[in-house]
């Protein structure tokens, strides 16, 4: 019997998380035929651009046609442009006749915004991972590649979209099977679902030195309650001037004028994928003043962060 998955594409989704998730499923069914099937629905059967300005045509609407096993939103930057009574309803329609729910990419706030994910773990590409949480908070994000608790399944897009799927594969068809599947498409090894989105903070700002990985995590711990220098120094066991000197040698800043950029950045991310007033954004970030948060944000990035809210 055919393993029928829909996938719900909303305007602006994510290409790559929404090819990455059907490819895999192409190539069970070269190994093994009919294993699996899938369709393409859009919220009124019509076509769906995406992202990248690409249109993918619709097999059908949501509301039409029996149900599949598994339906997973995929959505994009802007997930809940198209978020609307009919959706939500579409949604726990669904859920209640039993069918699985997921989302792609940003996918998951689309069922969090229709109350289906409370109680529940989920992940969301990482850019979007802060104002996930400062929405809902009744769920439990994480920062894996997917997600998978009993009839909710989660996964942050891009290729960890050929991960969630080689893990469906495997959990229902075999281990072996999802490892040819995944040599097909050249993959050094199959990646479980608690790796991280993001690289490492030594790969990803190429450091070598421990105590410099040690303090700009715990930077990235402590964005709405910033640690003072002196605090940061004396959590990776060296002085105030030795880490003023670290960050000089490895970064070419100061630690101060590091930390100010990553919470300046997380600001950004929230304006652009929640709807916390600005004012909210700032002290999210660690901004007690409203007046000093504009100063840094424009200094950043050229603008202010109004501007940033309005789509600048």
């Amino acid at each position: 019997m055919l393993d029928t998955i829909d996938l719900l594409l909303l305007p602006g989704f994510s290409a790559m998380g929404f090819i990455s998730a059907i490819e895999p499923l192409r190539v069970a069914n070269r190994f093994r035929q009919d294993l699996y099937r899938w369709r393409v629905l859009s919220l009124d059967g019509s076509a769906v651009q995406a992202s990248n300005g690409m249109s993918v045509n619709a097999d059908q609407a949501l509301e039409e046609g029996e149900a599949g096993r598994l339906l997973l939103v995929v959505a994009g930057f802007e997930p809940l442009r198209s978020f609307g009574s009919a959706l939500q309803h579409a949604l726990r329609k669904r859920e209640h006749a039993g069918v699985t729910l997921g989302g792609i990419d940003t996918g998951a706030m689309v069922l969090a915004e229709a109350g289906l994910l409370d109680g529940y773990r989920a992940t969301v590409h990482w850019e979007a991972l802060e104002a996930f949480r400062e929405r809902y908070p009744t769920t439990q994000a994480t920062q894996e590649l997917f997600e998978i608790d009993r009839r909710r399944i989660t996964c942050a897009g891009g290729t960890a979209s050929i991960d969630l799927m080689l893990d469906l594969i495997a959990q229902a068809h075999g281990s072996e099977l999802a490892v040819q599947v995944s040599e097909q498409f050249v993959l050094g090894r199959i990646r479980p679902r608690q790796d991280h989105q993001r690289m490492e903070i030594a790969a990803r700002y190429g450091l070598r030195n421990k105590k410099l990985v040690q303090v700009i995590g715990a930077m990235e711990k402590h964005l709405e309650t910033p640690l003072d220098t002196l605090a940061l120094a004396q959590a990776a066991g060296v002085t105030r001037r030795q880490l003023e000197r670290l960050f000089q040698l490895h970064l070419a800043q100061t630690p101060s004028g590091f930390y100010l950029a990553l919470r300046l950045d997380k600001a950004r991310q929230l304006l652009r994928q929640s709807d916390l007033s600005v004012t909210q954004v700032g002290l999210a970030c660690g901004f007690e003043l409203g007046s000093y948060f504009t100063r840094c944000y424009k200094r950043r990035f050229g603008h202010c962060p109004r501007e940033t809210r309005r789509g600048g």
